[in-house]
């Protein structure tokens, strides 16, 4: 699917880049060029001392930033697919410098489809996240947002051999400032800080995170917000599996944050077909023929008013399956004893 194609990843120097490169490059060894654009210097160091370009000839490292959408273009030239990860993402950071998570975020987005537009890519995948669903902070208002210029998106690329779509899930083990590394942490101190012991979120592995790219590569028609079936967890059963011995504190729950996520809204349950493993929310005005796309995909229609909310999810993470992803994904080192 990717050999002899072009990748370029936005952020690419965070999580989910490193993965997702590490993936191309055992999946595709032929992939022709795979650009890792990103803002951050240092991290582009870093990931080049992983990912030297003497040894992985088909990368680039490329510094620049979303906001600039001149170095966007020079960067998308010759590119096939664009993966856009880049984003300002800490909830309270963002409440502190508003304006500086919508220029990232929603002029970054907008730069990003300007940029495709005027060179020849073909597919953008936006990575989104749950807390862009019924939103109550800048940041999931703000990628809420970039979600509609995406989808939006379709509809304005006239006769341009190009699709957009997102990809939206919950929290990725292991990521920068995920809680698992942070209880980790915290275990040898004997307490846990617990925001709200009635605390549910969506799990997803990192790994898992890039299947969904992968798929909407391949598969999108152009104008989807594609969302994984996935497991919720317990805030405590987490810290019950790292630290069975720490006393757990509630702190209270932080600005902007929910008790629950939730992925899709009643309201999104018009629009939203089940696609097996996955879930799709269809644009509102889809540039393409649904009924055709249920027959392509086997899809079916949800009920009206359902909701995917990390509360009252079907599927739940364990103690015992937490403690073996954390081992498996946050720190291979990870022991009770």
């Amino acid at each position: 699917m990717l050999n002899n194609k072009s990748i370029l990843i936005t952020g690419g120097t965070g999580s989910f880049g490193k993965m997702f490169a590490k993936l191309i490059f055992e999946r595709y060894p032929n992939v022709k060029r795979l650009v890792i654009f990103s803002r951050d210097e240092q991290k582009h160091y870093q990931m080049g001392m992983e990912y030297p370009e003497n040894k992985y000839r088909a990368i680039r490292y490329f510094v620049g930033d979303v906001r600039d959408e001149s170095r966007l273009i020079s960067a998308f030239e010759g590119i096939d697919i664009v993966i856009h990860a880049a984003a300002m993402k800490h909830v309270h950071i963002a409440e502190y410098n508003p304006m500086e998570c919508v220029k990232t975020n929603i002029l970054g987005a907008e730069n990003v489809i300007n940029a495709a537009f005027k060179t020849g890519v073909k597919k953008v995948v936006a990575l989104s996240t749950d807390k862009a669903a019924a939103p109550i902070n800048l940041y999931g208002a703000t990628k809420l947002a970039s979600d509609k210029l995406f989808i939006a998106a379709n509809n304005i690329k006239g006769k341009r051999d190009l699709a957009f779509s997102v990809v939206r899930y919950g929290n990725v083990m292991g990521s920068n400032g995920s809680v698992m590394p942070f209880f980790l942490k915290k275990r040898k101190e004997g307490v846990l800080p617990i925001t709200d012991k009635r605390m549910t979120r969506f799990n997803i592995s990192l790994e898992d995170g890039c299947e969904m790219v992968f798929n909407a590569i391949e598969n999108a028609w152009g104008g989807e917000i594609f969302v994984p079936k996935i497991p919720s967890y317990k805030i405590t059963d987490v810290a019950t599996a790292i630290a069975p011995e720490c006393k757990q504190v509630e702190v209270g729950i932080r600005p902007g944050e929910k008790l629950h996520e939730e992925m899709i809204t009643a309201s999104d349950s018009f629009n939203t077909l089940d696609l097996g493993k996955y879930y799709a929310i269809l644009p509102q005005q889809p540039i393409f023929d649904v009924e055709a796309y249920k027959k392509h995909f086997n899809a079916k229609e949800v009920p009206a008013q359902f909701c995917y909310n990390s509360g009252t999810n079907d599927q739940w993470e364990t103690i015992e399956s937490l403690r073996a992803l954390v081992k498996k994904h946050v720190d291979p080192s990870f022991d009770l004893k």
